[in-house]
């Protein structure tokens, strides 16, 4: 099998006296929609902090293509940090900014090039993300699924090699819901993007994603493709993906 794009090795976090990850075995393979599933606060958006670089394990090993991501010298850490962007819950956009300027950010903080072309690249997103004509407005004139293709583009904006979603359904009706879904994978498919998506759409998300990985009670208890979490025989996956109460220990 392929090297993992992303792999976690028995990675433990703790908040003070609150285990939130207790050993984490997690494999994320390129090219491929990933969705990390489980219970409300069993740490999955820590999960994905820790693939960003927002949090740090307390012990453990992440590898960035087999390589540790704690070794990772300065160029290496600039190479991945460009590689890899994440879309915030709340889409996490400046009510300040227009979406030009929301939309150019990543690149505009950083100096990544001259504005020409940055206003080519970000005039591109908007056209291929159906938002032409809403670069001078604000967020706030926006409808809650423009803002997501706003926080998309933005996203994609430095043309990453993985897009990390934490939750980007919160809040949405179902039709906007499968909207957003269909939008993920009309994207990955066109940009060839890596996805990694925290979603509690069970069992929607199971139609767009090919590998699948449950986080509960700190550890990983599946990791598989869709077919097998559907046909597992473990009694807690069985009661998640069946909205049910899980069995006592």
């Amino acid at each position: 099998m392929a090297t993992p794009l992303i792999k976690f090795i028995d990675v433990y976090k703790s908040f003070g006296t609150n285990a939130v990850l207790s050993g984490v075995n997690l494999s994320i393979y390129q090219g491929k929609i990933t969705a990390i599933i489980g219970r409300s606060g069993t740490g999955k958006s820590v999960l994905l902090k820790h693939i960003i670089g927002l949090l740090n394990q307390d012990a453990g090993q992440l590898l960035y293509k087999g390589r540790p991501m704690d070794r990772m010298g300065r160029k290496a850490k600039h190479s991945f940090h460009k590689d890899i962007s994440y879309m915030f819950q709340d889409n996490a956009l400046f009510d300040f900014l227009s979406v030009f300027e929301n939309i150019a950010l990543p690149l505009t903080e950083k100096k990544h090039a001259p504005f020409h072309e940055i206003k080519a690249r970000v005039e591109e997103k908007m056209s291929v993300l159906g938002l032409e004509g809403c670069g001078q407005k604000f967020p706030s004139q926006l409808s809650g699924g423009m803002r997501k293709r706003v926080a998309l583009a933005r996203a994609l904006i430095t043309e990453p090699k993985a897009v990390l979603f934490d939750e980007p359904t919160t809040g949405l009706d179902p039709v906007r819901r499968n909207n957003i879904h269909r939008m993920i994978v009309e994207y990955q498919r066109q940009f060839g993007f890596t996805a990694v998506i925290v979603s509690h759409d069970i069992p929607e998300i199971f139609q767009i994603t090919q590998h699948v990985a449950m986080l509960d009670r700190g550890k990983i208890i599946f990791e598989g493709s869709t077919e097998d979490i559907l046909n597992s025989q473990t009694d807690t996956v069985n009661a998640f993906i069946n909205g049910k109460e899980p069995p006592a220990l």
